[in-house]
């Protein structure tokens, strides 16, 4: 058998070794969400809010072959700073892997790295999800699927707001995805603090969370659960403000021919342009707020051992 090349760095594995809590964090917000250097800086503020929270961050990539958990200093800036880093989901990670090659993990990667190392919380900005037009396109990331299957409670600030958030609903109720609105009923829309959408369960307290996903694994269920957890209300950008946005940006794509994995970073560049670089500012703020609440979770997982 082949022996998996997994490089856990010492710090997230004594936390592990020891039942601290240990938070996942994906790569593709820094090497395809954000410009040098703020890339590098989220990065490290993430990582930094983690531990503040009281737990462990574990950024996740693929590096010359081998899956980290865990970067050092080095490591995060070198990738913040490299060039056509292939963008990692479940059908293509272990073709990266075999070729010794280099990769940032999407939400379905990461999921999957943080459950081979034991790792039950993962927080990143928004999930992907099901676009728009895909009806005709069959456009749906893997991401949901990945929630249906994979052990791993996901802080998100819902779905990407580019994306058809009925449907994106819609398909993680057919596979049986928790999707837990934090402290309120609606559903977050990534930028914005609420949508249309009533969340189909609510969660106040790190606590509740914790419990629902020992109670999952104490009945068999397969896969984890999705925490929507709204952006906080000084940094977000209201949907009336914000659905044109999306509506042009959309449409720019459509007619520049842009689709698949480019789709996502593209829409997210040019929502950035038609926002005068609001939409990065609301992005950092919420993936600080689902840091925090990430590693919130984590404690309270490990005291439920």
């Amino acid at each position: 058998m082949t022996t998996l090349p997994l490089d856990i760095s010492l710090a997230v594995k004594n936390a592990l070794d020891a039942g601290k809590p240990v938070v996942a964090l994906e790569s593709t917000i820094i090497t395809h969400g954000m410009p040098w250097p703020q890339n590098l800086e989220t990065a490290r503020a993430i990582e930094a809010t983690v531990r503040e929270a009281g737990a462990e961050p574990a950024t996740i990539a693929v590096i010359d072959g081998r899956l980290c958990v865990g970067l050092s200093a080095d490591q995060l800036e070198a990738l913040a700073q490299a060039k056509q880093v292939a963008k990692l989901s479940r059908a293509d990670m272990a073709v990266c892997i075999a070729r010794g090659g280099t990769g940032a993990t999407t939400v379905a990667a990461t999921m999957i790295a943080a459950h081979i190392a034991g790792i039950e919380v993962f927080a990143t900005g928004g999930i992907g999800g099901v676009h728009r037009g895909a009806d005709q396109s069959f456009d749906i990331s893997a991401d949901l699927q990945e929630l249906s299957q994979t052990p791993v409670t996901v802080v998100a600030a819902g779905a990407k707001a580019i994306l058809d958030l009925p449907k994106t609903l819609e398909v993680l109720e057919t596979l049986g995805v928790p999707v837990m609105a934090y402290g309120q009923d609606s559903l977050p829309a990534f930028w914005s603090r609420a949508s249309t959408l009533k969340a189909p369960l609510r969660a106040d307290t790190p606590s509740e969370i914790a419990r629902a996903h020992r109670m999952r694994r104490a009945l068999g269920l397969p896969g984890g659960q999705l925490i929507a957890n709204p952006i906080p209300a000084d940094a977000e950008i209201p949907h009336a403000e914000i659905h044109p946005i999306i509506t042009r940006a959309t449409q720019d794509a459509e007619a520049h021919g842009i689709a698949g994995k480019a789709l996502t970073p593209y829409l997210l560049q040019r929502i950035f342009e038609l926002t005068d670089g609001r939409s990065l500012d609301a992005n950092v703020a919420l993936v600080l707020n689902n840091a925090r609440l990430g590693a919130q979770i984590a404690q309270e997982l490990t005291s439920l051992r």
